[in-house]
């Protein structure tokens, strides 16, 4: 139904917008309900997580670089039982630790619910004193046991728990007397939707959560290079398309479930591919304008963000673009191959740091994998673009528009 209180006093264009989507709606066959729900379940995942993809990846930055002053090959620069240390290591530990209220607060603004409301929510599953008893059984119900579950570093129990918090709140606004929602609401919304999360929700998508993880951690280590050729060659179509901010919630739950991610570690190649491939051009071409574009977009790439080289210079000389597929699908064969891992979410070169396991500061044969994998991904683009990919002559095509995040879809 159209005609709800209010729509009335609704914009032409606002009405227009209500009209045409409950017409889409309704036209929709059962597989397009489908493909609706889907959509909309993806948007809300990237909506809550790409806001803090950058903070996830400064976090772990710190945490690499942390690894890297106890190393002993560097005599130990800083001890782990230091004040400097406990300091730097809460700054990158608390974005991982306080996700979960971090995702809430994100995901309750997508669903257009009380963000406050739902960190709230977040800030009861990590919680020190629940936190210290997991394992432990918080409810016995005669032969049921619901043990706790440690909730840091966790992100769909809350995507979750935020929309249960956006439709609870709604439905008791709906009937509780304005002076008492103040104060009541909240109260409400808080205990019941920590009570399904803490006993219901929370520890079957944990445990889903893991599965997925271990599932695509076995799935990597048994394909191995052949995994690593076919992801490195064709992770960058999808950024085109915008398809990848769906990869980015299972990067997370990797990092999430088991504290590194072997996908992630090949997805880092690929960024270093493309820079390569438009540095090449920055250096071979002629003409000021491209050149500092070029030179502007190698720079983001090896920073991790493509977009700017992609979308800027390689999609505009499709040769470009296809040489650096070649270097990542090369960087991503020598990942594969040598199960190249990660530890946090910052890849290409500036995320170096990210392949230093945090646990194991001493252990540096993850980080010669990465050096590989990145100078294969770097050399193969590099010369390709210079020999076949690029020269002055070539006249650049139609660029290609940036698709929307789905996050940030109206």
């Amino acid at each position: 139904m159209i005609a709800e209180i209010g729509t009335e006093f609704a914009g032409e264009d606002e009405t227009a917008q209500v009209v045409a989507a409950t017409t889409r709606q309704q036209n929709l066959t059962p597989w397009g309900h489908v493909k609706e729900a889907f959509n909309q379940l993806i948007g809300v995942i990237t909506g809550a997580m790409s806001p803090i993809v950058g903070i996830l990846a400064a976090g772990g930055i710190l945490k690499g670089v942390l690894a890297m002053l106890t190393m002993p090959q560097l005599g130990a620069l800083l001890s782990a039982k230091s004040e400097a240390y406990i300091v730097l290591s809460a700054m990158g530990d608390s974005v991982f630790y306080f996700l979960p209220m971090l995702v809430g607060f994100t995901a309750a603004k997508k669903l257009k619910g009380d963000p406050v409301l739902t960190a709230v929510i977040g800030g009861v599953l990590v919680h020190p004193s629940l936190v210290a008893l997991n394992g432990k059984s918080l409810l016995e119900i005669g032969s049921l046991n619901f043990p706790m579950v440690n909730y840091t570093y966790s992100i769909f129990p809350m995507i979750l728990a935020a929309w249960l918090v956006a439709k609870l709140t709604k439905w008791v606004k709906g009937w509780l007397p304005g002076y008492l929602q103040i104060i009541f609401t909240p109260l409400i919304v808080i205990a019941v939707v920590s009570a399904i999360t803490l006993y219901i929700t929370g520890p079957a998508i944990i445990w889903l959560s893991n599965g997925l993880a271990f599932g695509i951690q076995f799935l990597l280590l048994k394909s191995g290079w052949l995994s690593g050729l076919l992801i490195g060659g064709f992770y960058q179509v999808l950024v085109i398309f915008g398809l990848h901010w769906g990869i980015l919630p299972i990067i997370a739950n990797d990092v999430a479930a088991t504290g590194h991610s072997y996908l992630n570690a090949i997805l880092s190649t690929t960024m270093i591919a493309q820079g390569a491939a438009v540095l090449a051009v920055a250096i071979k071409t002629r003409k000021t304008a491209l050149k500092e574009l070029s030179f502007a977009g190698a720079i983001s790439a090896f920073c991790g963000v493509t977009e700017p080289a992609i979308y800027g210079v390689n999609l505009k000389f499709r040769r470009v673009f296809i040489a650096g597929l070649l270097g990542s699908a090369a960087g991503g064969f020598v990942s594969g191959l040598f199960h190249g891992n990660m530890f946090g979410f910052a890849g290409s070169w500036i995320g170096f740091a990210s392949f230093l396991d945090p646990k194991h500061p001493a252990d540096l044969s993850n980080l010669w994998i990465f050096i590989a994998s990145s100078a294969v991904a770097t050399i193969v683009p590099f010369i390709v673009t210079l020999v076949w990919g690029y020269n002055d002559q070539m006249t650049a095509g139609e660029a290609m528009a940036k698709p929307q995040k789905p996050g940030t879809a109206k």
